[in-house]
């Protein structure tokens, strides 16, 4: 590659950085023979779902989190249906509209009404002065997002639930292994829903888990995810097939070994591309309050047009002809959305539509190396650079 094509973005023509594609996410924590010999194990049990490993994953996640119930179930939004349905909640819920729709999809499961608050400029998580303004008679519940691993301001939260004498629940979809003050989610308001897909931290292929200090909404939950029967055959509300099969418990279980190493290492990262990203005009980050830890399940940076010289949607195509994969999380916003502008009340939400159209995610995952985080930060250097010549240029000629 000449210098000057160096210097030149893939979209303008240049040579990509990466000659191979690189992934925006990796499976984590993937087990090699061991798990093999737990699938032998499992067959040879006879017992697919349900059984030894299910509850072996439940005790190990209760252990990690620090929190008396874990109840595995079949996925993330099984876990978040069958917790409303559980509680026998009627009316509105307010959550965050800058989260990914299956939070709001729970709600309407439940014939609940999503009432869309703002979210924090700074955290991206849901603001509570927004849920103050939001709250009425009507309100049943709150249902908070830690987004991207980032955990919400949950103590005011939750003080603002108390007062309201209404229960608070926690998408933790992205949140497994994250840190409130030295104390793991998982460990607020009512329940907190986690999820085990492959883009997260821990991988289970699929699957969620349903973490409370509350023993009565455990057991119905528990009940809930089979059908609703307890057992007799006679079932005592209308469950789903939300149950987790044994392959899925091990993985998962194989999985939590070394679980903190990757999350230390998704946070080293995350400074990488902050120190070298911060450098450059128009970029900005997620902030992560003091004394909280992420599980950086992804990584975001705000473009600012006017400063970084061109568009988000513009850097979105230039990073994919790099051979850099990056996502939009979330555009459009929820409240935004065809199935739910019609549902939305209609008042504004400022912060949030400006996240929304501006945000963009890079690759992050253990495994990606420090050498493709500072080839990735050379490619968004070269972007700018390019568009600030093509601005100058423009300005010159007029």
């Amino acid at each position: 590659m000449s210098v000057l094509s160096a210097n030149i973005p893939a979209i303008a023509g240049g040579h990509p950085m990466f000659d191979e594609r690189v992934p925006i996410v990796s499976p984590e924590g993937l087990p090699g023979e061991e798990f093999l010999r737990d699938v032998r194990g499992i067959l040879n049990s006879r017992q697919l779902t349900n059984a030894t490993f299910v509850r072996r994953f439940e005790e190990a996640a209760e252990e990690y989190l620090g929190v008396a119930h874990c109840v595995a179930v079949s996925s993330c939004t099984a876990g978040l249906v069958l917790t409303l349905q559980a509680l026998d909640l009627q009316g509105e819920v307010i959550l965050p509209s800058f989260t990914f729709h299956a939070s709001a999809h729970s709600l309407l499961w439940n014939g609940l009404k999503p009432v869309f608050a703002d979210c924090d400029p700074e955290t991206f998580c849901i603001d509570p002065h927004s849920i103050k303004l939001q709250l009425s008679s009507r309100t049943s519940a709150i249902l908070a997002v830690h987004l991207f691993g980032n955990p919400a301001s949950i103590v005011e939260i939750q003080t603002i639930a108390s007062d309201a004498s209404i229960p608070l629940i926690c998408d933790a979809a992205h949140a497994f292994g994250s840190d409130i003050n030295c104390r793991r989610v998982g460990n607020f308001g009512l329940a907190e829903i986690f999820s085990f897909s492959p883009t997260k931290l821990l991988v289970a292929g699929e699957g969620g888990m349903i973490a409370t200090r509350d023993a009565d909404l455990a057991r119905k939950l528990r009940v809930a995810r089979n059908y609703g029967d307890s057992g007799n055959y006679d079932p005592e509300s209308a469950g789903l097939n939300a149950r987790m099969s044994e392959f899925h418990a091990a993985l998962a279980i194989r999985g939590l070994l070394g679980l903190d190493a990757r999350i230390d290492r998704r946070n080293q990262i995350r400074l990488l591309y902050e120190r070298r990203l911060r450098a450059i005009p128009g970029l900005s980050f997620q902030r992560i309050p003091p004394g909280n830890r992420s599980s950086c399940k992804d990584f975001a940076v705000l473009i600012d047009e006017a400063a970084f010289g061109k568009s988000r949607d513009w850097l979105y195509d230039a990073l994919e002809k790099e051979n850099i994969q990056v996502r939009r999380y979330f555009h459009p916003p929820v409240h935004r959305q065809k199935l739910y502008r019609d549902i939305w009340d209609k008042r504004p939400l400022p912060v949030t539509k400006s996240i929304s159209d501006n945000i963009l995610n890079l690759p992050i995952y253990s495994t990606l190396t420090d050498e493709n985080v500072e080839k990735i930060c050379d490619a968004i250097l070269r972007c700018h650079e390019f568009a600030k010549k093509k601005k100058l240029t423009r300005a010159q000629r007029a």
